[in-house]
């Protein structure tokens, strides 16, 4: 397959061989979520955002695997530098507990190891004087160990701060700091003295014109939701009202309110939140959480396992805001999860922090330097802020008026319909079309495609992706 040449081509969807593979996963697999009956064909075709299903089917792929591929499939990017090795087993090996290289100088390594991922991780991280990494199995894991550094730094801490609408992963300890769908963390027991204030979706926000519920000295808040759409979580009320302030200053002892600062362990943020709806934080919001960490010396945590790794145009979407994040959690795109932090931050006595086989994957820490080493060679920052630029002026120029908003950094977009029916209906017009899409938040579609996106691969995509909204628009059923 030449992506340069590829087009979807879809005859059935899902065809019978996908329903095959489907009934034999179903046989033993958990209920997980599946957005869609898309089987990939390992041993098809595939390039860049094209990629072929056991049918034959060849389906652009504008999700990139939840942004866990970010080149898309097959990508000579990556693999060109792969296929050069002879890689030995054990492929999975004992993580940070043990140590692996190749050859005598790390200088001069045969192929890069875990070592060398943590040192491109921290020279990509280094404006905000990272030097240290712990690497784990998943995005999770990598925020699970955030939550640990900060707490261990900080002895005495009671308290815990998430924003509504957050999603931070499916362990317990990423549950309790997550604030989006109920159907994640219903039921699941909670780490104490989490407080949730509202995230400010609305990127146009201001202080003054605040209708979320943030900022206490400007609009009509309730501290529900926001704008972009909101999550449900269990609001922290906070001690103050007006004067230009905020929930999250408000609810601070020295502010008038009832928590010290000193007492806080970590302040947890997604700079721009997925799973929530692709919801893109306005300057004030991000300010005054700045702001508030400095002040009163809390550690802010940023969840970059989406948002992170040349995603949105920047290495890390924090780049783009008015903050300066104390541990950075990331994955999907690295392929290994990686909590990033200052050495200070992290404990000094062994075994607090530990994985047999957390980010000891050899491939995976490979790939992980491949990814970012590809990045910088293609100059890919650059190409995400173009490609998405030109995604938004198209989606755009040609949306109906049942869309109603059209967002994004970068690579990471986002399309916003009147109601979640006319979004799902979006989502299946389009996978029959051959474009691969995923819902998220309530009545929103992520669009994703990979960070070497081509002028013709977006042009071809939001074609496919426009055509899918007249189809769904007269027959979509409305709230």
């Amino acid at each position: 397959m030449d992506r340069h040449t590829a087009e979807p081509d879809v005859d059935a969807f899902p065809g019978p061989n996908a329903e095959r593979w489907v009934s034999f996963h179903g046989e033993h697999a958990a209920p997980s979520e599946y957005s869609h009956e898309f089987v990939w064909d390992l041993n098809g075709g595939a390039d860049g955002p094209f990629v072929t299903d056991v049918d034959g089917n060849v389906l652009l792929d504008f999700t990139c695997h939840i942004g866990a591929a970010p080149l898309g499939y097959d990508n000579g990017k990556v693999l060109g530098k792969l296929r050069e090795f002879d890689l030995a087993e054990p492929m999975k090996i004992a993580g940070q507990d043990m140590y692996f290289g190749s050859g005598p100088d790390p200088a001069e390594a045969d192929f890069p190891s875990s070592s060398h991922l943590m040192d491109r991780l921290t020279d990509v991280s280094s404006h905000y004087g990272m030097d240290t990494v712990f690497l784990s199995n998943s995005g999770a894991e990598a925020v699970e160990n955030a939550m640990k550094i900060t707490h261990n730094a900080a002895p005495a801490a009671k308290y815990g701060y998430a924003f509504e609408g957050s999603f931070h992963g499916r362990t317990l300890g990423t549950l309790s700091v997550t604030r989006s769908k109920d159907v994640y963390t219903r039921h699941y027991p909670e780490i104490a003295g989490i407080r949730t204030v509202p995230f400010c979706g609305d990127r146009g926000c201001s202080p003054a014109s605040c209708e979320c519920g943030f900022f206490t000295g400007g609009g009509s808040g309730t501290g529900g939701g926001s704008v972009a759409g909101g999550g449900s979580g269990n609001g922290e009320t906070g001690g103050g009202s007006g004067g230009g302030g905020s929930r999250l200053r408000d609810a601070l002892a020295p502010e008038g309110g009832h928590v010290d600062p000193a007492e806080i362990a970590f302040m947890i943020l997604e700079p721009v939140q997925g799973v929530g709806g692709y919801r893109f934080p306005s300057e004030a919001f991000m300010a005054e959480v700045g702001a508030v960490c400095e002040e009163y010396d809390v550690p802010l945590v940023v969840d970059e396992i989406q948002s992170g790794i040349g995603r949105t145009g920047e290495m890390w979407a924090s780049d783009h805001y008015p903050i300066e994040p104390d541990v950075i959690a990331s994955a999907k795109a690295l392929r290994v999860g990686a909590t990033i932090s200052r050495s200070e931050l992290f404990p000094s006595e062994k075994n607090r922090l530990g994985s047999t086989f957390g980010g000891g994957d050899v491939l995976a820490s490979m790939m992980g330097v491949f990814t970012l080493e590809a990045i910088e060679e293609h100059d890919l920052l650059a190409n995400a802020t173009r490609r998405g630029r030109q995604a938004k002026e198209l989606l755009g120029d040609g949306a109906p008026d049942h869309v109603v908003d059209v967002r994004g950094k970068g690579l990471m977009l986002a399309v916003e319909f009147d109601t979640p029916e006319r979004r799902d209906a979006v989502v299946r017009e389009a996978l029959e079309r051959g474009l691969l899409t995923l819902g998220c938040g309530k009545k929103t579609i992520r669009l994703l495609p990979p960070l070497d996106s081509t002028e013709r691969e977006i042009e071809l995509g939001t074609s496919i992706f426009l055509e899918a909204i007249e189809a769904a628009g007269p027959t979509a059923t409305t709230a």
